[in-house]
């Protein structure tokens, strides 16, 4: 077996060090659809290796194990029976993952989906625990709760509802899924998953940044609104915690982000070679394969 099979599962931990990076650079609607389509071809490519890597148990099994001893044919060594064997096990445990996130995810959705028939786009919930988030769905519409409504003024109100506005429009949602999904198969990509979540609040208030026309007040909103929605629950999902706020708000005191697209050349580069490497694996395990046939 090529060595180059092993190379896509160690390119998903490059990935998540330099995720961090990536969230610097250029906008973040850029960064993140570049993240999320690299993390995306990570966890493919290191759930392709995973496969190739289990598919070497099929040796063992006959009519091919029974030309192990065969005085004429000398089929190629291919990996250790016990490396196989934990292939396949964190292949089953990745697709497991990947089950309870999915199910997690769409329970949320149908639960917020019950609480109200929205009205003009808009569910307010007569709930204390201060709460807005962005409920997708044909149509989406947003849903925000009394405790939420009495923490901010008429102006921060407006904010928080340009801001999730932003991700009904932009179809966050389905961005943050796309990382969670290759979090699930590859733990490695745990650190991106988190980061791209970062990246669509930072998306969002920087579109409810250019909606509204003061910064400042935007900063203040948000600043408000996550620390209060901050622990568990759908706002988790969609990023909105303490830690991640701090960072937000700096961002938006800093001015406007520079749309450089040449910032974003390095995670392209670690896209293009996962995919390379990936294909050299492939190239390779059907080389291995002709033999055993």
């Amino acid at each position: 077996m090529t060595v180059a099979v092993y190379l896509p599962l160690l390119l998903a931990p490059l990935l998540a060090l330099a995720a961090r990076r990536i969230s610097t650079r250029g906008t973040p609607d850029l960064a993140a659809r570049a993240l999320v389509v690299a993390a995306v071809v990570a966890a493919a490519a290191s759930t392709w290796s995973l496969c190739l890597l289990a598919l070497t148990l099929l040796d063992d099994l006959p009519p091919l194990a029974a030309l192990d001893d065969h005085p004429h044919i000398e089929l190629p060594e291919p990996v250790p029976g016990p490396i196989a064997l934990t292939a396949a096990l964190f292949l089953m445990w990745g697709l497991i993952r990947l089950r309870a996130d999915l199910r997690r995810r769409l329970d949320t959705h149908r639960k917020l989906r019950e609480v109200a028939t929205p009205h003009a786009g808009l569910v307010v919930a007569d709930w204390e625990e201060p709460l807005a988030v962005a409920v997708p769905g044909r149509p989406g519409h947003l849903l925000i709760t009394t405790g939420m409504l009495r923490l901010l003024d008429d102006d921060e109100r407006r904010v928080v509802y340009a801001h999730e506005h932003a991700h009904l429009a932009y179809r966050h949602h389905r961005l943050v899924a796309w990382t969670a999904a290759a979090a699930a198969l590859n733990p490695l990509l745990a650190e991106v998953r988190e980061t791209a979540e970062f990246l669509v609040e930072r998306w969002a208030d920087e579109d409810a940044a250019t909606t509204i026309g003061d910064r400042a007040l935007v900063a203040q909103a948000v600043a408000r609104a996550s620390l209060a929605t901050s622990g568990s629950g759908p706002t988790t999902m969609l990023g909105m915690h303490g830690g991640a706020a701090v960072h937000r708000v700096r961002a938006l005191a800093g001015g406007a982000p520079s749309p450089q697209r040449s910032r974003l050349l390095p995670p392209i580069l670690l896209t293009g070679g996962i995919l390379a490497t990936t294909a050299v694996a492939t190239t390779g395990f059907v080389n291995l394969a002709r033999a055993w046939l």
